[in-house]
């Protein structure tokens, strides 16, 4: 899984692994660079705020045909969608230009940035606090879909289609927010999308599908929660893409965006 559910609250792994590093970056630095107080935070604040814009762009720059056709997703900057090698860019640019009367202090800073930067980078790759897939293929669960129909979920993979299940709510602000792109993928040739509402009674998830107008060949019912408790979700929306034999390729926790989406059936 790439997020872990503290509380209330569902954080990514690679933005928890990225806090970490920021903090651990900011301690070694009061012990090793020598600046005052007031010079260091200047620098650290800066620090962070060039970084997410530089990250941020470099995102955006290189996935310009997802944000071409929905631009104003640009400004939502609460979704993933950052790149570590332009945030470092932006940070060591930063970094030169404010510490440039320091140069020891500035050769420092750049110097922990980089080992801040290429931990962060192992951490994700490496995913220590969980990044094996629980389930390997489609559970071996049927579903009924809102007309009251079986779906034996590896039946599905006679299709030979990509096949995306999205673990959902109503009650969910982020759910809700990634349904259109779900639509719009179930749209496409080759892709099957199953929206599986979890622990909802049939009235709620269908008069929320048709005020929506939201139409899904596979709308089905996990009252009880199954494929939640199978995929060991930490929490919604949680969307697993499986390969046209039903092998899992990629989990993803959290509300999806375009070029994420973009990126699972382009590759």
């Amino acid at each position: 899984m790439n997020a872990i559910a503290l509380g209330p609250l569902l954080i990514s792994l690679p933005r928890l692994y990225a806090i970490g590093c920021a903090l651990l970056l900011l301690l070694c630095a009061g012990w090793l660079l020598g600046l005052s107080r007031q010079a260091q935070q200047r620098w650290f604040y800066g620090l962070i705020i060039a970084w997410l814009i530089g990250a941020r762009a470099g995102h955006i720059l290189l996935n310009l045909d997802s944000y071409s056709s929905a631009p104003l997703e640009i400004l939502k900057v609460w979704q993933p969608g950052y790149h570590g090698l332009w945030g470092l860019a932006a940070g060591l640019a930063w970094t030169a230009w404010n510490l440039r009367a320091r140069l020891m202090a500035m050769g420092g800073a750049m110097a922990l940035l980089a080992a801040a930067s290429s931990l962060w980078l192992m951490l994700v790759m490496l995913g220590p606090l969980g990044n094996d897939f629980v389930v390997d293929s489609l559970p071996d669960v049927t579903l009924e879909d809102v007309d009251g129909n079986d779906v034996h979920l590896p039946s599905l993979t006679k299709s030979g289609d990509l096949i995306i299940v999205n673990l959902w709510a109503t009650w969910c602000p982020p759910c809700r927010r990634e349904m259109p792109l779900l639509e719009a993928a179930a749209q496409r040739e080759g892709i099957s999308v199953v929206v599986a509402n979890q622990g909802e009674d049939l009235l709620p998830t269908v008069r929320y599908l048709d005020d929506q107008q939201l139409k899904f060949r596979y709308a089905l019912r996990d009252p009880s929660q199954q494929l939640m408790a199978l995929f060991k979700a930490p929490g919604l929306p949680t969307t697993v893409l499986f390969d046209r034999q039903g092998n899992t390729l990629d989990v993803h926790v959290g509300e999806l965006t375009r070029a994420h989406l973009d990126r699972w059936l382009e590759d």
